[in-house]
């Protein structure tokens, strides 16, 4: 069955960095979009970064461009974000998931959470001094 799950997250200082893997199984890796989504307490979860592995292609949100770059080893099955200059307000539960769209990429999937169907239980990220 689809199985995606999280690690890496951890409590780490402002300015700091860490990096996120989401290794997968179950499908096939290259075919189907993988979202990276975050969740603050009180607030709705929202899309952070997406990858395809057919094109190697990626989008971020504005809110983590130029700090979080996503990338993806198609061999391991394993999706990464990397999280440079960390703010306060980047804590949160991160999530990442995929979806039943067959060869869709992330260009036209987008970081809408409707379109994931798939998802993993989430690794805490933590910013504070």
């Amino acid at each position: 069955q689809v199985q995606l799950v999280e690690s890496g997250g951890g409590l780490v200082q402002p300015g700091g960095s860490l990096r996120l893997a989401c290794q997968t199984s179950g499908f096939s890796f290259e075919d189907y979009a993988i979202g990276w989504f975050r969740q603050a307490p009180g607030k709705e979860r929202e899309g952070v970064s997406c990858f395809t592995g057919r094109d190697v292609s990626a989008i971020n949100s504005d809110s983590v461009k130029e700090r979080f770059t996503v990338s993806g080893d198609n061999a391991r099955k394993t999706v990464y974000l990397q999280m440079n200059n960390l703010k306060p307000e980047d804590t949160a539960v991160y999530y990442c998931a995929t979806t039943t769209y067959y060869g869709l990429g992330c260009g036209i999937i987008g970081l809408n959470t409707a379109r994931f169907a798939y998802w993993g239980q989430g690794t805490q990220v933590t910013v504070s001094s």
